[in-house]
């Protein structure tokens, strides 16, 4: 099955937006055993038509993103009906969602929001739950009269309803065209604590031994994507490979990141989590944050970038700070076990670095951290040093996954490396 993509915005063209979109298209079709063959991207207005037509005769899919919205250059709508030659016709269920969704924002539906309830004849509405224009679903019959063979699936641009959509209208349909029998299966195994070249090192010699085997790998946060594609018994054979020699370090299957992984961990033992950080300034409890139900296991978050917050709300004394420095073992020590006994939590990691650039010193480079972590039930705190050195964001990241690779590692009684 031939997919391809096809997205409209002038601020794609200009740089001004990064195009997410086809990056987690591409990503959700890779799990579907499919590939897209092609993306193009076009500016607002009349280059759509042009590129919609130069897909659908070369594709079996074609999936549209942007161009749905009131404004005059919103014509992917338009241009689809024109290509097809389908007349359009006011859709009363459309109608009702926008009169609505206006009335709860105390707004009146406009002439030009009422575009967007023009519908080509024959075409299936995909609601849309998060916004006011509808997808649409051209299935391939017509598209028969132009001789293509070709089914256009028509997204809104905002990636908050573009990825809703995908998920509850266009996947279900795409794998109802798939063949009867099609055997083909995708894994994503997601290592996390190594680097890419070492998982190349321990698994790629022998993954590439197995014939059929389709083998890739894909840098995410901190983390490594193994993707193994193919026929079945292939990926079978190479994922079982894979948790053999890399087991301790794969964090989901099911493309979960870290964060995600962790949240449901302690949920599902009733436990709760609370942070301590310096250097990271809340960039680890807001990754934690950022996933749905993070509620049930995170009550506190503390940021004691200076030395005063980390006495006054962590207990850490001064005196300990000024003979072993904030950057120290003893100090990722005092504010973890501080954070668990001011918390209340089951758990509490700590986070005091050298994020720079400078405050380094040669015993203590730009790039030093140390993470701590603190546990009820007479589990010993456990402190480990690393050196992310670089950019500041990317120092943030890495260690912030290092603090979560240790706490899953404790979950799941699984050695913390030393």
């Amino acid at each position: 099955m031939r997919i391809e993509l096809v997205n409209t915005g002038t601020e794609l063209c200009l740089g001004d937006t990064i195009n997410t979109n086809a990056a987690w298209i591409g990503q959700r079709m890779a799990a579907l055993g499919l590939e897209v063959a092609r993306q193009t991207i076009v500016p607002d207005g009349g280059a759509v038509r042009e590129a919609i037509e130069e897909a659908a005769a070369r594709a079996d899919v074609v999936l549209i993103s942007g161009g749905l919205g009131p404004t005059n250059d919103d014509v992917t709508r338009e241009s689809t009906a024109e290509l097809l030659g389908l007349s359009m016709q006011q859709d009363a269920a459309v109608t009702a969602h926008l009169e609505s969704y206006f009335n709860k924002r105390n707004k009146p539906v406009s002439a030009a929001t009422l575009r967007q309830a023009m519908v080509p004849v024959g075409a299936v509405v995909m609601d849309n739950a998060f916004g006011t224009a509808p997808g649409l679903y051209f299935p391939a019959e017509l598209a028969a009269a132009r001789g293509w063979h070709s089914h256009l699936f028509l997204l809104p641009g905002p990636p908050r309803e573009l990825k809703p959509m995908v998920e509850s209208w266009v996947e279900p349909r795409l794998r109802a065209l798939l063949p009867d029998g099609d055997t083909r299966r995708v894994i994503y195994l997601r290592i996390t604590g190594i680097g890419e070249s070492d998982i190349v090192e321990k698994v790629e010699k022998d993954l590439e031994a197995i014939a059929g085997l389709e083998l890739g790998y894909c840098i995410g946060k901190g983390d490594v994507d193994v993707r193994l594609a193919g026929q079945i018994g292939p990926v079978e054979q190479a994922a079982t490979l894979v948790r053999e020699r890399l087991g301790d370090c794969i964090v989901s299957e099911d493309r979960r990141v870290l964060e995600e992984v962790l949240v449901q961990e302690l949920a599902a033992r009733g436990q709760w989590l609370a942070t301590a950080e310096s250097c990271t300034g809340g960039y680890l409890s807001s990754r934690i944050t950022d996933v749905s139900g993070s509620s049930r296991v995170f009550g506190h978050g503390f940021i004691t970038y200076a030395n005063e917050a980390k006495a006054q709300h962590l207990g850490v004394p001064l005196a300990l700070i000024e003979s072993h420095g904030a950057v120290s073992e003893e100090v990722a020590t005092a504010m973890a076990e501080g954070c668990l006994r001011v918390s209340g939590a089951d758990h509490a990691l700590a986070i005091t670095g050298i994020a720079g650039p400078t405050g380094g010193t040669e015993g203590k480079p730009v790039g030093t951290v140390f993470v701590g972590l603190a546990s009820k039930g007479g589990l010993p705190t456990v402190v480990r040093r690393y050196y992310y050195p670089g950019a500041r964001d990317r120092f943030k990241l890495l260690t912030s996954q290092a603090a979560m690779e240790m706490l899953r590692r404790r979950l799941l009684g699984i050695t913390i490396p030393g």
